[in-house]
Protein backbone atom coordinates (compact mmCIF):
# COMPACT_ATOMS: atom_id res chain seq x y z
CA UNK A 1 0.00 0.00 0.00
CA UNK A 2 2.75 2.25 0.69
CA UNK A 3 5.02 1.98 -2.01
CA UNK A 4 1.29 2.26 -4.44
CA UNK A 5 1.20 5.91 -2.32
CA UNK A 6 4.57 6.75 -3.18
CA UNK A 7 4.65 6.03 -6.69
CA UNK A 8 1.51 7.59 -7.37
CA UNK A 9 2.56 10.45 -5.65
CA UNK A 10 5.70 10.28 -7.87
CA UNK A 11 3.98 10.38 -10.78
CA UNK A 12 1.74 13.06 -10.05
CA UNK A 13 4.74 15.32 -9.81
CA UNK A 14 6.13 13.90 -12.66
CA UNK A 15 3.83 14.66 -15.13
CA UNK A 16 3.23 17.97 -13.00
CA UNK A 17 7.12 18.74 -13.81
CA UNK A 18 6.37 17.84 -17.86
CA UNK A 19 3.69 20.71 -17.70
CA UNK A 20 5.54 23.66 -19.32
CA UNK A 21 4.54 26.96 -17.62
CA UNK A 22 5.80 29.32 -20.74
CA UNK A 23 5.23 32.36 -18.40
CA UNK A 24 8.71 31.44 -16.64
CA UNK A 25 10.14 33.58 -19.94
CA UNK A 26 8.43 36.48 -19.66
CA UNK A 27 11.11 39.34 -19.99
CA UNK A 28 13.79 37.03 -20.33
CA UNK A 29 12.99 35.73 -23.86
CA UNK A 30 10.53 36.01 -27.17
CA UNK A 31 9.12 32.48 -28.23
CA UNK A 32 7.97 31.25 -31.15
CA UNK A 33 5.69 28.61 -30.72
CA UNK A 34 5.70 26.31 -33.63
CA UNK A 35 2.40 23.91 -33.44
CA UNK A 36 2.28 20.42 -35.53
CA UNK A 37 0.95 17.42 -35.92
CA UNK A 38 3.43 15.95 -37.73
CA UNK A 39 7.45 16.82 -37.72
CA UNK A 40 7.68 15.67 -41.46
CA UNK A 41 5.33 18.13 -42.96
CA UNK A 42 6.83 20.16 -45.78
CA UNK A 43 6.09 23.88 -44.04
CA UNK A 44 7.56 22.49 -41.10
CA UNK A 45 10.63 21.58 -42.22
CA UNK A 46 11.08 24.75 -44.58
CA UNK A 47 10.11 26.85 -41.47
CA UNK A 48 13.29 24.81 -39.41
CA UNK A 49 15.33 25.28 -42.68
CA UNK A 50 14.28 29.15 -42.61
CA UNK A 51 15.24 29.69 -39.31
CA UNK A 52 18.23 27.83 -39.51
CA UNK A 53 19.81 29.75 -42.11
CA UNK A 54 19.73 33.19 -39.78
CA UNK A 55 20.59 31.96 -36.28
CA UNK A 56 22.29 34.66 -35.02
CA UNK A 57 19.25 36.92 -35.87
CA UNK A 58 17.26 34.72 -33.85
CA UNK A 59 19.43 34.60 -31.12
CA UNK A 60 20.12 38.45 -31.21
CA UNK A 61 16.28 38.80 -30.95
CA UNK A 62 16.30 36.55 -27.78
CA UNK A 63 14.05 33.99 -29.44
CA UNK A 64 13.21 30.59 -27.87
CA UNK A 65 12.20 28.11 -30.62
CA UNK A 66 8.99 25.45 -29.35
CA UNK A 67 8.01 22.99 -31.54
CA UNK A 68 4.86 21.62 -30.16
CA UNK A 69 3.06 18.63 -30.92
CA UNK A 70 -0.10 17.31 -29.71
CA UNK A 71 1.06 15.57 -26.82
CA UNK A 72 4.83 16.56 -26.36
CA UNK A 73 6.92 19.45 -26.73
CA UNK A 74 10.70 20.12 -28.16
CA UNK A 75 12.77 23.61 -27.60
CA UNK A 76 15.46 24.85 -29.74
CA UNK A 77 16.06 24.28 -33.71
CA UNK A 78 18.21 20.81 -33.04
CA UNK A 79 16.90 17.63 -32.19
CA UNK A 80 15.88 17.95 -28.13
CA UNK A 81 14.23 15.56 -26.15
CA UNK A 82 10.90 15.27 -26.71
CA UNK A 83 9.12 16.40 -23.38
CA UNK A 84 5.40 15.29 -22.85
CA UNK A 85 2.98 17.96 -22.56
CA UNK A 86 -0.81 17.45 -23.41
CA UNK A 87 -1.53 21.21 -22.70
CA UNK A 88 0.65 23.28 -24.93
CA UNK A 89 -1.17 22.21 -28.05
CA UNK A 90 -4.45 22.68 -26.73
CA UNK A 91 -3.67 25.94 -24.85
CA UNK A 92 -2.09 27.47 -27.97
CA UNK A 93 -3.53 25.97 -31.58
CA UNK A 94 -6.16 27.93 -32.62
CA UNK A 95 -6.02 27.90 -36.29
CA UNK A 96 -7.40 25.22 -38.75
CA UNK A 97 -4.50 23.08 -40.44
CA UNK A 98 -1.37 21.05 -39.32
CA UNK A 99 0.71 24.50 -38.96
CA UNK A 100 0.36 27.22 -36.90
CA UNK A 101 3.01 29.49 -35.75
CA UNK A 102 2.73 31.72 -33.16
CA UNK A 103 5.00 34.90 -31.57
CA UNK A 104 4.67 35.47 -28.01
CA UNK A 105 6.52 38.89 -27.11
CA UNK A 106 8.97 39.71 -24.11
CA UNK A 107 5.32 40.89 -22.28
CA UNK A 108 3.67 37.24 -22.34
CA UNK A 109 1.59 38.64 -25.15
CA UNK A 110 0.62 36.92 -28.63
CA UNK A 111 2.09 39.61 -31.20
CA UNK A 112 1.71 37.25 -34.75
CA UNK A 113 -0.04 33.90 -35.18
CA UNK A 114 -0.28 32.31 -38.61
CA UNK A 115 -0.84 29.12 -40.48
CA UNK A 116 1.68 29.44 -43.24
CA UNK A 117 5.62 29.66 -43.42
CA UNK A 118 7.07 32.77 -41.85
CA UNK A 119 9.96 34.29 -43.50
CA UNK A 120 12.92 35.54 -41.26
CA UNK A 121 12.92 39.19 -42.77
CA UNK A 122 9.64 39.48 -41.81
CA UNK A 123 9.55 37.80 -38.38
CA UNK A 124 12.82 39.86 -37.61
CA UNK A 125 11.19 43.41 -39.11
CA UNK A 126 7.94 42.48 -37.04
CA UNK A 127 10.44 42.44 -34.17
CA UNK A 128 12.18 45.26 -35.14
CA UNK A 129 9.42 47.43 -34.69
CA UNK A 130 8.20 46.59 -31.48
CA UNK A 131 8.77 49.30 -28.94
CA UNK A 132 10.76 46.78 -26.73
CA UNK A 133 13.27 45.46 -29.30
CA UNK A 134 13.91 49.48 -30.21
CA UNK A 135 14.35 50.35 -26.82
CA UNK A 136 17.20 47.00 -26.70
CA UNK A 137 18.44 48.97 -30.03
CA UNK A 138 19.33 52.14 -28.41
CA UNK A 139 21.00 50.89 -25.39
CA UNK A 140 22.90 48.89 -27.57
CA UNK A 141 24.06 52.09 -29.84
CA UNK A 142 24.31 54.12 -26.47
CA UNK A 143 27.17 51.84 -25.29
Amino acid sequence: MMNRSLFLIFMFTSCMGATQDLSSHRWENRLLLILVEDTDHPVYQDQISELNRDIAGVEDRRLIIYTIKQNEFATGLKKSAWIPSDDLYTNYKQLDGEFEIILIGLDGGIKLRQAELLKTDKLFAFIDAMPMRRNELRKREDK
